[in-house]
């Protein structure tokens, strides 16, 4: 491929932080470009990121994503400060709307206007880059200001934007770095980078100066339908069950009844159901599950969309040990 091959890892696959460091070095020497991890009820990302930082020497670090209402604007700048000195300077930072269900039932926060909220937590970061100092005032924060102690960075990480919608993909191309949408068509794809365009023409910037990064998710295995019956409980999962984002997003690519009939399930709670609806057409369209030949090119003709700079890869659900190690080995021949 002539774009980068990152991976994702979650945190929930493993027994210590360590593992995830075991990952990255696993990662490194398979060629990938660089390792995400998401954050969302289980450990803090910080740990496993800097044992990976620290055990790997090229390998990009970054995480998907924080949510904008779990820590105060300031605590994320020197979260992503820190980080990028850890990681020698290969680290990007990402941060996301988040989820009703994250925002009120786990960090006890009103969910309220998450692309404003989102937008001003970027320009604090920003300010604490540039000016060593968190002073705002905005229509969330109005923050008097404290001197950063370490002052302003010659080598601020890179802020990476998850979004969904257009409206919240042209903030991040406006006020981002980076894009990291996920559970898109190639076609879907497509449409929202105009507005991801659009976003950082309104920024005076270039399409090309965003690093846009799509999140797939997949499995290769010699044991085809084996591979496709684990892509396909996942893919149904997220659309049914992980809250209306991905669904509505994924109806708004041209499958409402799909999302329909998964939702139906879900609400009677049941997975095989869920599963059972998502047909083979949709199924294709948005994850790779086959043979390790069938993930590579899979995943080589998602690379070719246009505006593309990476893919970035993560596991589904009830994968074993040796189902990752194929999939990685599989995937790390496009590297």
């Amino acid at each position: 491929m002539t774009v980068e091959l990152d991976l994702l890892v979650r945190l929930g696959d493993y027994d210590r932080p360590q593992g995830v460091a075991e990952r990255a070095v696993q990662a490194e020497e398979l060629g990938f470009d660089r390792i995400t991890v998401g954050e969302t009820t289980g450990w803090n990302i910080v740990p496993p990121l800097t044992l990976a930082a620290e055990r790997t020497d090229e390998l990009g670090i970054s995480n998907d994503v924080i949510s904008p209402y779990g820590r105060t604007p300031s605590m994320l700048a020197q979260t992503a400060l820190t980080m990028q000195a850890a990681a020698d300077g290969r680290y990007r930072f990402g941060i996301g709307p988040s989820s009703p269900a994250i925002t009120e039932r786990w960090h006890g926060q009103e969910f309220d206007r998450p692309l404003r909220r989102t937008r001003e937590v970027i320009e604090i970061m920003r300010n604490v880059y540039e000016e060593g100092n968190p002073a705002y005032e905005g229509e969330i924060f109005d923050i008097a200001g404290l001197g950063y102690e370490r002052g302003p960075s010659e080598n601020p990480p890179p802020i990476d934007v998850g979004t969904l919608g257009p409206k919240a993909t042209e903030m991040a191309g406006r006020f981002g770095d980076g894009w990291a949408p996920q559970l898109f068509t190639k076609d879907g794809l497509r449409e929202r980078l105009e507005d991801l365009e659009r976003g950082a023409e309104l920024a005076g910037k270039d399409l090309s100066d965003l690093r846009v990064a799509p999140i797939v998710r997949g499995v290769a295995s010699e044991d085809r339908e084996a591979a496709r019956e684990k892509a396909r409980g996942t893919i149904a999962f997220m659309l049914g069950a992980y809250g209306p984002y991905y669904g509505d997003s994924v109806a708004e690519q041209g499958y409402p009844d799909v999302v329909e009939e998964i939702r139906a399930a879900w609400d009677d709670r049941d997975t095989d159901a869920m599963a059972a609806a998502l047909p083979d057409e949709v199924l294709d369209e948005l994850a790779f599950a086959g043979t390790p030949d069938e993930a590579r090119e899979w995943l080589e003709d998602y690379g070719e969309i246009e505006g593309v700079d990476a893919v970035r890869v993560g596991f589904v659900d009830g994968m074993t040990e040796d189902d990752k190690r194929t999939t990685m080995e599989a995937v790390a021949d496009l590297a």
